[in-house]
């Protein structure tokens, strides 16, 4: 059973072009979870992916509704770009979104979505930060534009997801900024760039290209491609990268507006690439003006997820790792293996000494099993099962808190960690052992939760379960133990997001960690594992 199930495709969709019909079908629906793809229509094949992805559902849960918006926005238009002879085919549209799972299309006026007209609307204006590089410094009020009316969608739509392509990276950054700011109550999703079968993003706007212009306008991907490829031999500065880019375009006779290196989520133009950054262009071929970009990544990402004991870092995480293509690390289990260990030899888990003697020479061994689940080996003994009982759960806080075993087993996380690509949970990834994790979070849940969930946890690995208020009280004990330690206290990372679980299924936790997963390392930077069907 996959994690995800897919939508059949659709003979019609329900096409409303007012207001009021809009509200009449949103209360139709109520109680359904409601998916939203807001577009200027001329679909392709890269909005059918969008749609595709906003008919997933959650296994064992209900289909999500799902309404495609079509409305070629006057606000987002400057004075000589292409307002009126923009491809407009509704008919069209609306076959493309019942192939693709949609339920209903909400395609208004000028005059339904701006009644009072364009000087007598609210204007949402984003920072001015993120629109200083790439389009937004030569598409004055583009965003502004964009930014408004999307709110306007949102607020007659109400979704719980809205999904954009990442081709338009700087539109999906500026709108998740915008929706952070207002506290809007919708959650944005970002799919990969949909490309041609020789590179070229899919966009309206190639229909407007001769068969020789369209012949040119693949050298916008393939030189991004090439110098992708060079980032990949060593080449970090951005001069060579971007004289690449720009020299290639120049010789295939395309008009740049731009190419420029930039931080992936502040746009802050870069000197050199470093982190995940993104090395995007602008051309002009024929009529079209056409953007592409590339991410540039220097190892694959980490994942750092912390928390206290027993808000159940381990299931969520393994199931992450394998759903992004990522290795799971559980630290956790380096500190109990240690733990089992330094009791099996008869030393005080609290004497810092008798426990440093017994690092020296330690085999400690992490082995994906054959079911995929890691093993936990100690000097040739496996004690993956062993490190979970209770008596090994009370005294591991304190083998963890000296200072000797901090530093010994960071540093092996650290030498684990140097060609990425990892999911690490444990106390102190995102402050001390991966600082510099692309993702970070922080998975906490209640101590009555986390009490409930190790009393489970206990019965079915056939341990001793005491009562739930004896466990209330360890859980409290180890909270204190853990974030009042002098070497790496457990603690929040300042750019850690939070997550709590109480009463959230696993699948939703994954999800979730997905979405926070996502907002950081895109699907074109880490595609990770594709959705399966059930």
């Amino acid at each position: 059973m996959g994690l995800f199930t897919f939508r059949e495709s659709r003979s019609t969709v329900e096409l409303l072009h007012s207001r009021v019909a809009l509200a009449a079908w949103r209360r139709r629906i109520a109680g359904s979870s409601l998916h939203f793809v807001p577009t200027m229509g001329a679909l392709h094949a890269g909005h059918a992916r969008l749609i595709e992805r906003a008919a997933l559902s959650m296994a064992g849960s209900l289909a999500p509704r799902v309404l495609v918006s079509v409305f070629v926005n006057p606000l987002q238009f400057g004075p000589h770009e292409d307002f009126e002879r923009y491809p407009r085919d509704l008919e069209a549209d609306a076959a493309l979104a019942a192939a693709a799972g949609a339920d209903a299309l909400f395609a208004p006026s000028v005059g339904e979505m701006v009644p009072q007209g364009a000087e007598g609307l609210t204007r949402v204006q984003p920072p001015r930060a993120l629109q200083q590089s790439l389009c937004g410094s030569s598409r004055p009020g583009h965003f502004d534009g964009v930014a408004t009316v999307v709110c306007r969608l949102f607020a007659l739509v109400r979704p719980d997801r809205a999904f954009f392509g990442e081709k338009d990276w700087q539109q999906l950054l500026i709108l998740r900024r915008v929706v952070a700011d207002l506290g809007l109550p919708v959650a944005l999703r970002g799919v990969a760039t949909v490309r041609e079968a020789d590179g070229l993003a899919r966009s309206s706007r190639n229909r407007y290209l001769s068969a020789e212009q369209r012949r040119g306008a693949v050298a916008l991907p393939r030189a991004l491609q090439a110098a992708q490829a060079v980032h990949g031999r060593g080449e970090r500065e951005a001069e060579p990268l971007l004289g690449g880019v720009r020299a290639a375009l120049e010789r295939a006779g395309l008009c740049v507006d731009y190419v420029q290196l930039v931080e992936a989520h502040t746009l802050k133009p870069l000197h050199r690439a470093q982190g995940l950054a993104l090395l995007a262009a602008a051309v002009q071929c024929g009529p079209s003006r056409l953007i592409d970009h590339v991410f540039l990544m220097s190892r694959p990402p980490i994942v750092a997820i912390d928390g206290p004991a027993g808000a159940g870092k381990s299931t969520v995480t393994r199931a992450l790792a394998r759903q992004l293509g990522l290795v799971y690390l559980d630290t956790g289990a380096m500190y109990r293996a240690l733990t089992w260990w330094v009791q099996r030899q008869g030393a005080d888990p609290a004497d810092p000494a008798a426990v440093a003697s017994w690092l020296e020479g330690i085999d400690l061994r992490l082995e994906a099993g054959p079911d995929g689940e890691q093993r936990v080996w100690v000097n040739g003994h496996e004690v993956t099962a062993a490190i979970r009982s209770l008596e090994v759960t009370v005294a591991v806080s304190a083998v963890a808190a000296h200072a000797c075993v901090r530093e010994a087993l960071t540093r092996q996380q650290q030498a684990l960690g140097l060609r990425g690509g990892l999911v690490a949970e444990g106390r102190d990834i995102g402050t001390a052992v991966f600082p510099d994790a692309e993702c970070k979070v922080f998975l906490t849940a209640t101590v009555a939760e986390r009490a409930r969930r190790r009393a489970r946890d206990l019965a079915e690995r056939g341990f001793p379960v005491p009562s739930l208020a004896e466990l209330e009280e360890q859980i409290a004990e180890r909270d204190r133990l853990d974030s009042t330690r002098e070497v790496a206290p457990l603690r929040q990372a300042e750019d850690a997001s939070e997550l709590v679980t109480d009463g959230m299924a696993i699948e939703a936790v994954i999800d979730a960690l997905v979405a926070l997963f996502r907002e950081r390392v895109p699907e074109e930077a880490w595609p990770g594992l594709q959705p399966e069907s059930a």
